[in-house]
């Protein structure tokens, strides 16, 4: 049977419904509303999300969420909103309740970001400084339009991954491996023929 690969992605951002809240962060006690994320952005966000939560769960490694408030700092009242994120059981045990209400007093050891054309680039470098600043421990900027990752172990210490290569992090994440081209591109069946 014959697939096809989605090449081309609308580069069309779509408001959210009047109805809608929109999603924001805490930066400096201001509440900062954020841009929508592209359908592609989107898209890249929830197949991550859907390969590493499985296989964290599966392996008794902790949590994975998706745009998830977190209290990196309470006394300045910072408050940030990853993409997708991690947070291992070490920092937050399995057999501990999640808050029922409010936002989630931890720091993930893993911020994951996927930049929108709405973002800026200088606001996605400062975050990846703040996110080590506040004790996250890695952090991927999935830049969709080029089709690379950039895996930051430290603010100035990044791997940069393309879409023939194969993610993986085996201090986080032991034995997952991931092959970027199931994260850029979408395959689907063919109609039949008749």
């Amino acid at each position: 049977m014959a697939s096809a690969v989605l090449s081309e992605v609308p580069r069309t951002h779509e408001a959210r419904p009047a109805d809608e809240e929109p999603l924001y962060e805490i930066v400096d006690g201001q509440q900062v509303d954020l841009p929508p994320m592209s359908a592609y952005a989107t898209w890249i966000a929830s197949r991550l999300n859907h390969r590493l939560g499985p296989f964290v769960e599966a392996h008794g490694l902790g949590t994975v969420v998706a745009e998830m408030l977190f209290v990196l700092d309470a006394e300045q009242n910072l408050r940030r909103r990853p993409d997708v994120a991690f947070v291992s059981a070490r920092r937050w045990p399995l057999n501990r309740a999640l808050p029922e209400a409010g936002d989630w007093e931890v720091v993930p050891d893993v911020a994951i970001e996927v930049v929108s054309p709405s973002d800026e680039f200088s606001d996605v470098v400062s975050k990846v400084g703040e996110y080590f600043d506040h004790g996250v421990r890695r952090v991927w900027v999935i830049v969709p339009e080029q089709r690379q990752v950039y895996l930051y172990a430290s603010p100035t210490r990044v791997t940069v991954l393309t879409s023939g290569d194969t993610l993986s992090d085996d201090e986080t994440f032991p034995g997952f491996s991931l092959p970027l081209t199931g994260i850029f591109t979408r395959e689907t069946a063919s109609p039949p023929h008749e």
